[in-house]
């Protein structure tokens, strides 16, 4: 059976679970009621746990914890947003949606950029040109450096631009790419850090020099101090980074890592989704999974069947897993980390 086949079956299959899972439960033919009930409850969920940490009812750890959490479930509502699987006849709400989910996640890149890039994934997982999975270190080889930029789209990105941008362009002079799409890429992939997801950063950056700063002051005691004017605007902007940078670079952090190791890259042969994804689930993958809304646990399962939501993704997801794995679809496969993300094994 080749590939092909195996996807039609594992997409017959998948779809098949969905039908019956909607048929039995009426009330997800509400689907726009319930994408924005979840963004309603998630985005003031994250506000009262602000609120009670502001009040010193909660700890600043519960606080980063939780939220954390619940912006990793409105993550998952933006991915589907991109997809237009909530108010596509309502663009007013849907593109409000979007924003303040992005105002939410101000890590993350400007998302009306992302739907770009995420429709030039689907048709081109795991390429030299997938920049989606590029900007999140997919691809590379396992070291320190990718371990500390997996959850930094600024730094992280500036540093491997250069190695992208020429692989772009080479896939564009091998025909694997038109030069438009290539040109486009290269634009887009500077326009959406700005200017959220620079500032936000940068905001980050600032506290965590200060925060080192702080150590050295009272373990060794070293007497270096930031300018006035930016300890000033970090004690200003304390309640932004505890309630939202924090839990987000938490979220980023696991996300990140997850997706990185969960797609293949490299040597995908266009087109297979066989060879695109695996799943997820080893039990110590748990914590991780908590903060981006259990990723590695379905994000596969989109590769094959698109257009459904994350929550059906997830309550079906046992059906979907069964299918998958009788037909070949990978699961837990950590060896890939060693390979820089390759399907196959490294030739030595």
């Amino acid at each position: 059976m080749t590939d092909i086949q195996r996807t039609r079956i594992i997409r017959k299959e998948i779809q098949k679970s969905y039908q019956l899972f909607r048929k039995k439960y009426p009330i997800l033919n509400h689907q726009n009621a319930i994408g924005f009930t979840i963004f309603i409850v998630c985005l003031l969920a994250a506000t009262m746990l602000g609120y009670l940490w502001w009040i010193d009812s909660i700890s600043l750890f519960f606080l980063i914890v939780g939220n954390a959490f619940l912006f990793g479930i409105l993550h998952e509502l933006e991915h589907d947003l991109i997809h237009w699987m909530y108010f596509k006849e309502n663009k007013w709400i849907h593109h409000t949606m979007l924003l303040l989910i992005w105002l939410a996640r101000p890590l993350t890149i400007n998302p009306w950029i992302r739907r770009i890039f995420h429709y030039h994934h689907h048709s081109f997982s795991g390429t030299l040109h997938d920049v989606e999975e590029r900007g999140v270190t997919n691809g590379e080889k396992w070291t320190w450096k990718r371990l500390l930029f997996t959850p930094d789209l600024v730094i992280g990105n500036l540093l491997r631009v250069r190695k992208l941008f020429e692989d772009i362009s080479s896939e564009v002079q091998k025909g694997h790419l038109s030069l438009d799409t290539g040109n486009q890429l290269k634009k887009y992939g500077i326009l959406a850090l700005i200017p959220i997801t620079i500032i936000s950063h940068v905001i980050l950056y600032a506290f965590t020099i200060e925060c080192f700063l702080g150590v050295l002051r009272t373990f060794f005691e070293w007497n270096i101090q930031l300018p006035l004017w930016i300890s000033s605007t970090l004690d200003t902007l304390k309640p932004l980074i505890y309630i939202v940078l924090l839990p987000n670079l938490l979220r980023q952090f696991c996300l990140h890592l997850i997706t990185s190791n969960l797609h293949y890259f490299g040597d995908v042969e266009k087109g297979n989704v066989m060879e695109q994804t695996q799943i997820v689930n080893a039990w110590w993958t748990f914590p991780l999974q908590i903060f981006c809304f259990f990723f590695g646990w379905t994000h596969a399962i989109h590769h094959f069947v698109v257009n459904e939501t994350f929550y059906i993704r997830h309550f079906t997801r046992k059906k979907a897993h069964q299918i998958m794995k009788e037909y070949g679809v990978r699961f837990n496969d950590f060896a890939s980390m060693k390979r820089a993300n390759r399907y196959h094994p490294v030739q030595e």
